[in-house]
């Protein structure tokens, strides 16, 4: 049996703004054509009577075909979201790698994302230094940003 890892979902309060964000910061690529599922197989599916779905999947920088985060937002939408906490039980963030952690962060801020904790430096002995800072998305979802150095 084959297996391969596919997408990772976010659910989106409005998907065309968080896409932007995605594309802007990270260097995401829309891959075509946009979604818009809707009919009893998608009610099945999702078990949620009269659902429509609207979004896009992306690519991740550094890979051409996939895997892709997948931008969706629900009609109608279920406004009820866990409080934006790292340790909460589930998905927690998606990590980004990039050359130099506070242009990210800074562009990150321009483009409506927000710091969530801070910035740091950690020395390790067998694997180099890494640079991280944890982050927020226009929506709450949270970002790693990180750079190894050896």
């Amino acid at each position: 049996m084959s297996i391969k890892y596919a997408h990772t979902n976010i659910v989106a309060k409005d998907w065309r703004r968080l896409t932007d964000f995605y594309v802007k910061v990270f260097d995401c690529k829309p891959v075509f054509p946009e979604r818009d599922l809707s009919g009893k197989w998608i009610e099945k599916v999702t078990n949620i009577d009269n659902v429509s779905i609207k979004g896009i999947h992306l690519t991740l920088p550094g890979y051409d075909a996939g895997p892709t985060l997948e931008i969706f937002q629900y009609y109608p939408e279920n406004p009820e979201r866990h409080p934006s906490n790292i340790s909460y039980q589930g998905f927690g963030h998606i990590a980004f790698v990039v050359d130099n952690v506070e242009e990210v962060l800074n562009k990150l801020i321009e483009c409506g994302g927000k710091k969530y904790g801070a910035l740091e430096k950690k020395e390790y002995e067998s694997l180099g230094v890494l640079t991280v800072v944890y982050a927020e998305d226009p929506e709450g979802n949270i970002i790693e940003i990180q750079n190894w150095k050896k």
